[in-house]
């Protein structure tokens, strides 16, 4: 079995992409997310060949989370710990479930193309480990072939190093890694200007964000990136 797992959140006002508040409220900021997460299930979707998964938190989310994954998908809660424990244990799960490699995803890339996923599978046929690099220098994935608990230790979380950290445990363990293209994740005032440009700039299209295109759309922020303008500025609907 090859999985893949997305990395989820509730989308709890005041609990999720709070680094864009401001400029959006907590509301506006939870809705946004819950777009990107959406997209990212559905990019998911589409790649043949895995068994796709959607690793939650808070536990008590399930409800939601299973409501809202299509046919075919799997949830299962994430331990507590900070984001390296997390990982750990989520991947931990998915090769005692028989897993022959692992991907892991952020649900903050709602634009990241599908070929990139598939690409680090096909990867993962040669490397041990199989980076996704973001731009700020951490990751918006990271696929492995065997359960390494140690790759997520002591490493900088929300930090400019960590894919830095992380090939640098990856080399002391004596694993190969490949790096695959770079993307950007939307985390900052600045990253959401990036990203309301690149779908405003971009052909509508049901495989393209079509929930985080909607979710700009709803809160004005589409009009304001064909204008030529940043993100408004406290955004309240």
């Amino acid at each position: 079995m090859r999985a893949a797992a997305v990395m989820a959140r509730m989308p709890v006002p005041g609990q999720v992409k709070t680094r864009l508040v401001p400029p959006l409220t907590p509301l506006a900021a939870a809705r946004l997310y819950t777009g990107f997460l959406r997209d990212t299930v559905d990019r998911l979707a589409r790649i043949n060949g895995i068994r796709p998964f959607v690793a939650y938190t808070p536990p008590a989310a399930d409800g939601f989370f299973s409501g809202i994954v299509p046919p075919g998908f799997s949830t299962l809660p994430q331990a507590s710990g900070d984001l390296g424990e997390r990982l750990a244990a989520v991947s931990g799960a998915l090769f005692s479930r028989g897993a022959t490699a692992v991907v892991l995803c952020d649900s903050d890339s709602p634009t990241l193309p599908g070929r990139c996923i598939r690409e680090a599978f096909r990867r993962l046929d040669e490397s041990d480990l199989v980076i996704g690099p973001c731009d700020d220098g951490g990751y918006y994935l990271i696929g492995i072939r065997r359960c390494t608990p140690r790759l997520f230790s002591d490493i900088p979380w929300s930090s400019p190093y960590v894919t830095q950290r992380t090939v640098e445990a990856a080399e002391r363990l004596d694993l190969s890694v490949f790096l695959l293209e770079p993307w950007y994740d939307v985390d900052t005032a600045a990253d959401l200007d990036r990203l309301c440009r690149e779908v405003a700039g971009s052909p509508e299209d049901d495989t393209f964000a079509r929930h985080t295109r909607r979710a700009l759309a709803e809160l004005g922020l589409l009009t304001q990136a064909r204008a030529g303008g940043n993100a408004p500025q406290d955004t309240c609907r």
